[in-house]
């Protein structure tokens, strides 16, 4: 008898499902060409928008004595208001660094306050210094900020501090911080002590010439403590442990004070303050400078270009050297420092720049190097003002572009 065959039937197999393709990744929402088109013109439209309606609701009406504030000293979109509201022909902007900010003094005791009072007027003459500027970030402040100076006159300040060590004329081969890296040239000339990577320098670029990217600067800087509104919001106190004050406010209330101005009373700027005193009241003595010659200062070629640019515009560019403090000067350098000014002064009469060369002020009315205190400045006004150069510059009509 044959033993029954147990048969086992597989299973019939499940068809596979059908493979799907999916372009482009895993995304839910995929734009097609003309939604691209679209994307990108709202963007583009909102930032050339937003910077231009921004002037025109945000309150910025700046008095006679107006200066950058200090804490806004790197607030380049604010300045380059500054600079196109000066729309009055018969209104001479002067540029410059913190000697014509005014470092040591209120904004009542500065250059531009007192030529405005010899001139018997309140706003002929406008502080356009920016505090800690220097001539290769002066370049970058005229070449991309100060676009609207176009047949003026404008006076220029030179300061040979710049040229009194490799550090400060940024030719030194060793990495140095300095103020408004942003403004200097980021690829060439080569500044052989900046050295920012690519990303830092390619964002700097695109800040100078992005009007929005300089518009979002000025709202961190003057709103937010030069912090994007989420960093603000998170921002401690200090304390251990630290509190967030900022965590629970309406990250919109600060846009409710406006524009910051100057403290009403500056601890480190006036008559009343304690920095604002002699150079020698703390026993300082005459120094010795590396000085750095002329023709191999990067500062004085950038100086030189900052010229060029603005008459190249139809400016009528008056120079004022100086004052720098002669006394702060040892008496064995004083013939290489009067050597570098006297320099500078025949290179500016050589192409035909009107320039003033003021004499050195008393020793006790200078706070440091190269900066007056107030009574310093009321009296370096008289002598430009009196200055025949000045004077004849002056009195020459207006130059139009």
């Amino acid at each position: 008898m044959e033993s029954p065959t147990l048969e086992i039937t597989a299973p019939a197999a499940t068809p596979a499902a059908p493979k799907t393709t999916v372009p482009f990744g895993v995304n839910e929402i995929r734009l097609n060409a003309r939604e691209w088109i679209v994307t990108l013109a709202i963007v583009l439209t909102c930032a050339i928008a937003i910077p231009r309606v921004w002037k025109a609701i945000e309150p910025f009406h700046p008095g006679s004595d107006y200066r950058i504030p200090y804490a806004l000293s790197k607030d380049y979109w604010l300045y380059q208001r500054r600079i196109d509201q000066i729309n009055d022909p018969d209104r001479i902007p002067i540029l410059g660094d913190s000697v014509i900010w005014g470092e040591y003094v209120r904004p009542d005791g500065t250059l531009s306050h007192f030529l405005n009072r010899q001139a018997d007027r309140s706003d002929r003459f406008v502080n356009c210094g920016v505090n800690g500027v220097f001539p290769l970030a002066m370049q970058g402040l005229v070449d991309d900020y100060a676009r609207s100076l176009k047949g003026r006159k404008v006076i220029v300040h030179c300061n040979i501090l710049w040229l009194t060590s490799p550090e400060r004329d940024l030719s030194t081969d060793k990495e140095a911080s300095f103020n408004h890296s942003r403004l200097v040239p980021q690829f060439f000339p080569r500044i052989p002590c900046y050295r920012a990577d690519a990303n830092e320098r390619i964002s700097a670029v695109l800040d100078r010439h992005v009007n929005f990217y300089a518009w979002v600067n000025h709202f961190r800087d003057a709103y937010y403590q030069e912090q994007s509104i989420p960093r603000w919001t998170l921002d401690d106190d200090g304390n251990d442990p630290p509190t967030f004050p900022n965590a629970w406010k309406n990250p919109l209330a600060p846009l409710k004070a406006g524009i910051p101005q100057e403290p009403p009373v500056d601890p480190d700027r006036g008559p009343t303050s304690p920095r604002h005193k002699p150079w020698t009241a703390d026993g300082a003595e005459p120094s010795y400078f590396d000085w750095v010659d002329l023709n191999a200062s990067m500062q004085w070629r950038a100086f030189r270009q900052v010229l060029t640019r603005l008459r190249d515009r139809g400016d009528d560019v008056l120079v004022v050297i100086g004052p720098f403090n002669e006394h702060h000067v040892a008496e064995a350098q004083r013939p290489t420092s009067l050597a570098l000014r006297d320099g500078i002064a025949a290179w500016l009469a050589q192409n035909k720049v009107p320039v003033v060369v003021p004499e050195t002020l008393p020793s006790d009315l200078y706070a440091d190097a190269s900066h007056p205190l107030t009574a310093g400045y009321a009296l370096l006004a008289e002598r430009i003002w009196n200055d025949p150069v000045f004077q004849k510059w002056l009195a020459v009509a207006e130059v139009k572009p």
